[in-house]
């Protein structure tokens, strides 16, 4: 796999690479990031080896990683059209101002035209809602959003950080309705945080819509820097949102990463980005960078293939307690399927299931 194997998103026909280049870290607006000269090296870097999907949202850096962005295609040409720009809305940027944040109409449309402002350009590719705005009706975004995609400044829309009964009633209106569905899902995947697998992976699966993963390293934990050996000494600059996660669960993560990285020849970080990217649904994983290097070690994660063995190795250690129904649901082949093996699911008799000689009501 290379960056310019292209895969389409969700139900959908546009074509993203399987590695999108966050950009949260652009600008040092927030004391921490990368300078303008850096991020547009990381720009530039992406782009040549392939990549065409870049992540953004109105709130990263203030309003400033947008502007790197928008300064930086608008300069190159012809990059803008190869470029596949997603951003996002419901971040309040003006705070005191109710109705400049959440999923609104009066909002959307505004922080739409900001957000097509700084980057430059007339159409956004995909507009992503933030989060779930639960003051607003669903319906009235949803609106909003199918009037942007009709007025042309808007191609595709997706929803992140949002509960799947929430984007699953979302879907359901806007095809009741004849609006613009949403065509992907943006959550937290990781091999630390695997939760989204009891509801959001199987609704995004069953709707069609493409998982594009955020924190796919937990924030730096999975990298590799962090070991067994240093875990207690480390004094990370994220401070305990690091080393919150450096728990013996994790830990035993990272020792199976280091032993397959050896493997397969992969840095830890390149194997657990290439875990992430094996998942089904799995459409394109967001990778961020603060410098070049850092970017170029998270790219080559589209060189490793992992064996069946290893992925399954990741799996083991990994795996996570789901809310009810998800272990519940582990027992329905036993129930429905007689101790036959149906689309590949092995099954076992129910002990209680009648008998050929008894009698049956």
């Amino acid at each position: 796999m290379s960056l310019a194997h292209y895969r389409t998103l969700g139900r959908s026909g546009l074509r993203v690479s399987p590695l999108c280049l966050g950009t949260m870290t652009f600008g040092e607006d927030w004391g921490w990031g990368s300078s303008v000269a850096e991020s547009e090296a990381i720009l530039a870097r992406y782009l040549e080896r392939g990549g065409n999907f870049i992540d953004t949202a109105n709130g990263y850096t203030k309003g400033h990683s947008e502007v790197i962005i928008g300064d930086y295609l608008a300069r190159a040409a012809g990059k803008r059209h190869r470029a596949v720009i997603a951003t996002k809305f419901a971040t309040n940027m003006y705070p005191g101002d109710p109705n400049a944040g959440g999923g609104s109409r009066k909002n959307i449309v505004e922080a739409c035209e900001e957000s097509l402002r700084r980057l430059r350009t007339d159409y956004i590719d995909l507009y992503w809602m933030h989060f779930w705005d639960p003051n607003t009706p669903i319906d009235e975004t949803l609106r909003a959003l199918d009037d942007l995609v009709r007025a042309g400044k808007v191609r595709y829309i997706g929803a992140s950080d949002t509960p799947a009964w929430k984007v699953a009633q979302a879907h359901v209106l806007a095809e009741f309705r004849g609006w613009s569905p949403f065509v992907g899902l943006q959550i937290e995947y990781s091999l630390i945080e695997r939760t989204v697998e009891g509801e959001l992976v199987p609704m995004a699966r069953e709707l069609g819509l493409g998982i594009t993963p955020w924190s796919p390293l937990r924030g730096g934990v999975l990298s590799g820097k962090y070991t067994r050996e240093n875990a207690a000494a480390a004094r990370p600059d994220r401070g305990d949102r690091v080393t919150a996660f450096l728990t013996e669960r994790n830990l035993s993560i990272i020792d199976e990463l280091i032993k397959i990285g050896k493997e397969a020849g992969a840095t830890p970080a390149a194997v657990a980005l290439a875990w992430v990217q094996s998942r089904p649904g799995v459409a394109s994983t967001i990778v961020g960078a603060r410098r070049l290097d850092q970017l170029d070690q998270n790219l080559a994660a589209a060189g490793v293939a992992l064996t069946p063995a290893q992925l399954a190795a990741l799996d083991k250690v990994s795996q996570p307690s789901l809310n009810f129904p998800a272990p519940f649901f582990k027992m329905i082949p036993m129930f429905a399927q007689g101790g036959t093996t149906v689309n590949g699911t092995p099954s076992m008799v129910w002990p209680l299931a009648p008998q050929p000689s008894d009698k049956r009501y």
